[in-house]
């Protein structure tokens, strides 16, 4: 039964994640920059892999794990970036699990306490599948707030946005206003579903009970690989 050559960090239904350290399994990682780059002309990462961590996703089927995609992050950006490449296999694109990757990233970065962005730049479909996901969150979050005003810095806590990235999406809703000093968010509960709506498939639900992972650090014997 074959599996990625990395630790199983999520599990749940048929879908798993496997963390993969470069350091470890450097010809497997430069394999999947290689396959990524037979889809994506603006990547060129790959030949010294070791400073990035490969988050690969899986279907369990049959008895066997399926590769369906991966994203790579470096395992220590000074930029703050907590993706670097995000690839689907063909055969799954469209099923949502482009948005799922990014969901996940986002997810490894609240339990890092840190705020993140991909890496930049975006292809124009990179960016269009950020800017649906983007405003989908951002809505769930303040559907479900019950209060009046809400924050640049409480949205970016919540979500692990980066403030940049929270104000830019919020201005290109029409939601953000400047009050008393500061941006603020007003919006109707009607006009937030209409744009919610608007923003496309939702994404597939990464189960936070169903993630196991340390944040990897230098030198640290419970990483992967180390």
């Amino acid at each position: 039964m074959y599996a990625p050559p990395g630790d199983e960090i999520y599990r749940c239904d048929q879908i798993s994640v496997f963390e993969v350290n470069s350091s470890k399994e450097r010809v497997y990682c430069e394999n999947l920059c290689l396959l990524s780059k037979l889809y994506l002309d603006h990547k060129n990462l790959f030949y010294e892999t070791e400073s990035f961590l490969f988050y690969v996703i899986t279907e369990y089927v049959d008895d066997a794990y399926h590769f369906v995609g991966y994203f790579s992050k470096e395992k220590e950006s000074v930029k703050g970036y907590n993706l670097n490449c995000i690839f689907v296999l063909p055969f799954y694109q469209r099923k949502g699990y482009g948005k799922f990757l990014i969901s996940f990233s986002f997810e490894l970065s609240l339990i890092e306490g840190k705020m993140g962005t991909p890496e930049v730049p975006l292809s124009d479909l990179g960016f269009l599948s950020y800017l649906s996901w983007w405003s989908q969150r951002l809505v769930d979050v303040l559907l479900a707030s019950d209060r009046e005003e809400i924050s640049i810095a409480d949205l970016s806590k919540e979500t692990a946005i980066k403030q940049s990235d929270v104000v830019m999406v919020l201005e290109r809703l029409n939601i953000l206003r400047y009050h008393q000093g500061q941006h603020v968010v007003f919006a109707e509960k009607k006009y937030l579903e209409d744009l919610y709506k608007l923003a496309g498939r939702r994404p597939i639900t990464v189960h936070r009970d169903a993630l196991h992972w340390i944040p990897y650090l230098p030198h640290n014997t419970k990483n992967t690989g180390t």
